[in-house]
């Protein structure tokens, strides 16, 4: 990794003293047992202000004497944090005139034309019916095309996805795409918001339309050319001594999306994937552009950066100004605002790929409108203030994400560094 240089916080406009309870929080959480370690970044007006890590990388490691501490380098499994290079390769294409937003995903992937919705229970199963309209690659892009994941407990559908072995990723992307295809709509397309395998069925249209398989393609337009070396469908064997631990609490990887109780205050972390043997360690069969990659902090601050800067790094382009500008505003109706994964997210739209605020004093949180972001299944999160130039990326390897509000009280912990 290339030494990133940290400023004087004065010289971006923060508070020294304040910005360093970022480091109490991490010891909180750390030192509790809450979790096992992690990195945290703050850069403002592409600067780096804050850059640390603590804890350790690998506890189980760490007890045998192995060298085990969190370091800069560390390499995280940033699943859903994958969503937004996705969504930007496919944005690479759109401005290529490859597609317009609100074509049918069907003219592309035919395997969608005659997908069903559920409409209701009876006897017999399901009750079945056609579409209002199609689904559209906004659709796919704003997570409203009536896709799911499997992992809720509300409707037959997911059930559906589950005795499909949906969440096993045996098949290949396009495989996997035309199962999921085969399978009945959670409601009518644009109807409502729900978390889904669309970014994956988006990763299946960048591949048809580039003719490139979607590592192909990042590594091709995104990651090689952003410098982004660290980041991957799989940790390479020599990187393997950098790639953390992923934990959870015994019996917890699901209770965000079922409805479970929580585990006892005094749970201890439990090893979930240990990084020697992580599948992210062998050749992927399902390139999951809604959660496949794992990457270091600062190749996402790059990635971040990128964005920031209206879509050009170091004097390469990956995206137009007006390109980020649409990707990065809301694209949901009133309706469906707020939105949420398990409950909602006040104040929060969606653009194409992030979370959008659009509502600052219903959120209940510091920052600014326009600030978009969003997060990955072991707990990671970044954000992006156009406003204030800012960029935050936490990092860390605990499921299930949102047990803890630690990303939040992150957020917090940034913004009332901000003194000018």
């Amino acid at each position: 990794m290339t030494p990133i240089e940290i400023v004087a916080p004065e010289k971006a406009g923060f508070s020294a003293t304040r910005l360093g309870r970022i480091g109490d929080l991490m010891r909180r959480y750390v030192d509790s047992g809450k979790l096992a370690g992690t990195v945290s970044l703050v850069s403002r007006r592409g600067q780096v202000v804050y850059f640390d890590d603590y804890g350790q990388r690998d506890m189980e490691a760490g007890a045998r004497g192995a060298g085990a501490e969190m370091t800069l380098d560390t390499l995280f499994r940033i699943y859903s944090m994958t969503k937004p290079i996705t969504s930007v390769a496919a944005l690479m294409l759109y401005e290529d005139g490859h597609f317009l937003l609100d074509d049918p995903i069907a003219d592309y992937l035919p395997a969608f034309a005659d997908v069903q919705v559920c409409v209701g229970m009876d006897a017999t199963g399901m009750r079945l019916a056609r579409p209002e309209r199609a689904p559209t690659v906004r659709d796919l892009m704003r997570h409203t095309a009536g896709l799911s994941y499997g992992w809720f407990q509300d409707t037959p559908v997911d059930q559906a996805y589950r005795d499909a072995k949906m969440d096993q990723r045996q098949y290949n992307l396009e495989e996997g795409v035309d199962r999921l295809a085969k399978l009945p709509l959670v409601y009518h397309p644009g109807r409502g918001w729900r978390y889904s395998f669309s970014t994956d069925v988006l990763g299946r249209l960048v591949e048809v339309l580039s003719g490139e398989s979607l590592d192909e393609f990042f590594q091709h337009n995104i990651l090689g050319p952003l410098g982004m070396n660290d980041t991957a469908f799989q940790v390479a064997p020599e990187k393997v001594d950098r790639f953390a631990a992923c934990y959870t609490l015994p019996n917890q990887t699901g209770f965000i999306a079922d409805g479970s109780p929580p585990p006892p205050a005094d749970a201890k972390l439990a090893l979930m994937e240990d990084p020697a043997t992580s599948r992210f360690t062998q050749p992927p069969v399902f390139l999951s552009g809604g959660g496949g990659l794992v990457a270091s902090t600062a190749d996402y601050l790059r990635f971040c950066q990128m964005l920031l800067n209206g879509g050009v790094l170091d004097g390469t382009r990956l995206l137009g100004r007006k390109t980020v500008e649409t990707m990065t505003m809301n694209h949901l109706p009133a309706e469906l605002i707020p939105f949420g994964v398990s409950v909602p997210d006040p104040g929060q739209g969606f653009g194409l790929g992030v979370k959008v605020l659009v509502d600052q004093a219903a959120s209940g949180r510091l920052g600014s409108l326009g600030m978009y972001g969003w997060g990955g299944a072991a707990t990671t999160t970044f954000w992006i203030d156009p406003a204030e130039e800012l960029i935050g990326i936490f990092m860390t390897q605990f499921m299930p994400s949102g047990y803890y509000p630690v990303t939040t009280q992150f957020q917090r912990t940034v913004y009332q560094a901000l003194v000018d």
